[in-house]
């Protein structure tokens, strides 16, 4: 299933805006709602519903696992944006503001601190099992926001696994045979954790 949620660019400038900055929770509000539609259904059950997305996704993906960690089953998180505090100083980040906005403006981080996945790690929830998934040479996500989130959860003792290739810049991998690697990391990761 693909859903368009707001803040995409499916149906134009105004859907986009729709979810920048301030209004970014909608966005993920969105997500959960049709998450929480196809269990209503009965398409699918929790322990049989996985979400999957890299970069922004992996934003996407990891703001599920914090803030709805009982309505999946399962999360694989691909060079993904978690430490929204910091995310402005790493690789690319800066240019992302008008995005997200300035972690650094304390206005600014109020929101952004809400959705932050790496900020909103809590003990004692049971999460997800979740597969993160990066590359070393990741020359627009830092791979240090998977390594951080994986390290809080490990803390946490929580239930997870980590990937990092070391080449392959954002896409995650150098060429096919390493795309395929990881492509088969995820879906069977999904295939075991939602059976």
């Amino acid at each position: 299933m693909l859903a368009n949620i707001r803040g995409g660019g499916e149906f134009g400038p105004l859907w986009h805006q729709a979810a920048l900055k301030e209004k970014r929770q909608r966005a993920y509000d969105d997500f959960i709602a049709i998450g929480e539609d196809l269990l209503k259904r009965r398409v699918t059950s929790t322990p049989h519903l996985g979400v999957i997305g890299g970069s922004n996704g992996g934003l996407l993906v990891g703001v599920m696992l914090t803030q709805r960690p009982d309505l999946f089953g399962a999360v694989v998180c691909q060079v993904p944006l978690l430490d929204m505090q910091r995310y402005s100083q790493l690789l690319a980040g800066a240019s992302w503001m008008g995005e997200y906005g300035n972690p650094a403006v304390p206005a600014e981080w109020s929101y952004i601190s809400r959705y932050s996945p790496y900020h909103n790690v809590r003990p004692r929830v049971i999460y997800p099992r979740v597969l993160f998934t990066t590359s070393t040479r990741d020359d627009r996500v830092h791979p240090g926001h998977a390594r951080k989130m994986a390290a809080k959860l490990e803390a946490q003792k929580a239930n997870f696994l980590y990937y990092e290739n070391i080449e392959g810049g954002h896409g995650g991998a150098a060429n096919n045979q390493q795309s395929a690697y990881m492509n088969a990391l995820a879906y069977t990761f999904l295939l075991k954790q939602l059976r």
